[in-house]
């Protein structure tokens, strides 16, 4: 069997990273083919799959249709923790692996940039920075600014990064609220946090930080019914996936009043996933308004662990040992494979 044998490819079906060097070293050297390209839909996933055994996708959607047109599959490993851009279930009857990255390798990273996007939103560094570059050399700009200490900060979901979220932000004096319906009250208490309904959350915190998975059930949490509940002092931070927060919402939120201000790292169309995308949100122009590329999970180490993480997986699966880091159980039956 040569390296060019169906079902002895692995696909980068896109990623951002600027090159291929980590996975080609370990692709190659467990004496597979790698091929590199920038997918930006469906049908472009199966034209440059149809020899792949394995799939790495970063932002790219691979869906059902996709999943029945690669014959030769047999895994598809997602280039961080969310799974949402996988049809599972789709995989899981064709009897593909699904592995992902546990939350880990990027949980530091992403609880530093949502206490860093909440202290510049609420000190209104921006703003700030702004200002001082057009000449203007005046603490007014900013204002209003509220003392932290004695507000409250509230988290939607306690996974791990929200836990370390809340770790950090104690150290500012914050009363620290949370609500996650998966995890027990004792649970949540016992981190020193204060277990809450959404409700609560949403009409009482200062400053809520969403770190919550995207499902059809969290899509536009945050409309404009639940952005007219939040104090018209809040800050809302967003460092989990963009359409959680529903962006015309959002936007008539902060130019009505509604709330203060919004710090981003996704926007609800979510560009990394465009082609030729053209910044013109209107959310951009707004000065009460961060956004960042989303990049919370970035630095240097975590990228060059994702990215390990995804291509030893598609080769464990593809030379016959079990996924580390499994999403499902595919029915190995259900399907014969190429290669």
């Amino acid at each position: 069997m040569t390296r060019t044998d169906p079902g002895r490819t692995v696909l980068i079906a896109d990623s951002d990273f600027g090159d291929v060097d980590i996975e080609r070293a370990i692709v190659e050297g467990a004496g597979l083919r790698l091929v590199a390209a920038q997918c930006k839909s469906e049908d472009e996933v199966i034209e440059a799959g149809r020899e792949a055994g394995g799939v790495l996708t970063q932002y790219v959607r691979v869906g059902s249709r996709a999943i029945d047109a690669l014959p030769h599959c047999r895994v598809i490993a997602r280039y961080g923790t969310g799974v949402d851009i996988v049809d599972v279930d789709a995989a899981t009857r064709r009897g593909i692996q699904v592995t992902n990255a546990p939350n880990d390798w990027c949980a530091d990273e992403v609880a530093d940039h949502a206490v860093a996007l909440w202290l510049a939103a609420a000190r209104k560094i921006c703003r700030y920075d702004r200002a001082t570059r057009r000449g203007a050399w005046h603490w007014k700009t900013g204002r209003p600014v509220h003392r932290l200490r004695g507000q409250v900060l509230g988290i939607l979901s306690f996974g791990a990064i929200a836990r370390l979220v809340a770790e950090r932000a104690r150290a500012f004096g914050v009363e620290v609220w949370a609500h996650d319906p998966f995890v027990d009250e004792s649970e949540i208490r016992a981190c020193q946090v204060r277990p809450v309904s959404f409700d609560d959350l949403v009409e009482g915190a200062d400053h809520v930080v969403v770190q919550a998975p995207l499902t059809p059930q969290t899509h536009h949490t945050f409309d404009r019914a639940t952005l007219r509940r939040m104090k018209p002092t809040a800050v809302l931070v967003n460092t989990a996936r963009g359409p959680i927060v529903e962006d015309a919402a959002l936007y008539q939120a902060l130019t009505e009043g509604w709330i203060a201000g919004a710090a981003l790292d996704d926007i609800e169309e979510e560009p990394a996933k465009q082609r030729d995308w053209q910044p013109s949100n209107p959310l951009l122009e707004l000065p009460n308004v961060i956004v960042t590329p989303h990049a919370a999970y970035y630095s240097e180490e975590a990228v060059g662990t994702v990215r390990t993480i995804a291509a030893e997986e598609a080769v464990r699966v593809l030379t016959g040992e079990p996924a580390r880091y499994p999403v499902n159980e595919p029915t190995r039956d259900s399907r014969s494979h190429g290669g």
